[in-house]
């Protein structure tokens, strides 16, 4: 049985935002909530985890669609197709930072709006080796996770990781035999690993600290691979080194 791609509507119209919901159901999409305002969006985000989100550039409350949409990509960068009127050129530019992937301008119609999320769901499933996706990041425990891989749950010991990468609104753990595409954002998983080990190094990068390589200014090394360092992370990597 597929897996239904999960859909968040943004938008303030709530006449829009209802045919939307209504045309997305039909088409077989699941809609995991409507939300008028871009704080809303965001929260519902950090808890349902949608696959894809239809913004509406503007929106009424402290934060518009745009805003929204810069927070959600860099916090979990899951997908974002702005729904948008007449928008103009300053609005437009500000929107395509936030790498979305397709606006549907209004007024849209159903052939539209099936055509861009059909070509955007191709586009989440090419980013995402077939094969390789896990349901979910199951539990943590002290030296060990759990993660479902072609229906069972797998057991992975937190010594194999070398690190984890974000892929949008996934996390690719990164092992020296073997990779395991979890649907999970970074944060989240961050949240549920507790260990000491384990240090976020950039904004798509967690590296187990054990397995450096080495260190530079910007970037560090484990088994070949490049990872770079953001500044904000710096200091806590090297308080992190001298204490291994």
């Amino acid at each position: 049985m597929s897996v239904k791609t999960r859909i968040l509507i943004v938008e303030d119209d709530m006449i829009i935002a209802a045919n939307v919901s209504l045309q997305l159901s039909k088409l077989g999409y699941e809609v995991t909530g409507i939300e008028s305002r871009g704080e809303d969006a965001i929260n519902h985000v950090r808890e349902n985890h949608p696959d894809i989100i239809l913004m509406d550039i503007h929106l009424k409350g402290k934060i518009d669609g745009i805003e929204a949409g810069r927070q959600i990509y860099h916090d979990y960068q899951i997908p974002l197709i702005y729904l948008t009127a007449n928008s103009d050129e300053a609005s437009y530019q500000k929107a395509k930072e936030t790498k979305p992937y397709a606006f549907i301008s209004k007024p849209f119609n159903k052939l539209n709006l099936e055509r861009t999320i059909e070509l955007v769901v191709q586009k989440i499933g090419e980013e995402n080796p077939e094969g390789q996706l896990s349901d979910s990041f199951v539990e943590s425990l002290d030296d060990r996770i759990f993660i479902r891989n072609n229906g069972k749950l797998i057991k992975l010991m937190l010594d194999e990781i070398l690190y984890i990468e974000a892929e949008r609104n996934y996390c690719n753990i990164i092992t020296a035999e073997q990779n395991y595409l979890i649907v999970s954002p970074l944060n989240s998983f961050c949240q549920k690993m507790e260990s000491k080990d384990f240090l976020r190094v950039h904004r798509s990068y967690v590296v187990n600290i054990k397995k450096l390589d080495a260190v530079a200014d910007s970037h560090l090394e484990i088994m070949r691979k490049v990872i770079p360092i953001s500044k904000m992370y710096k200091d806590d990597l090297m308080r992190s080194i001298r204490r291994v």
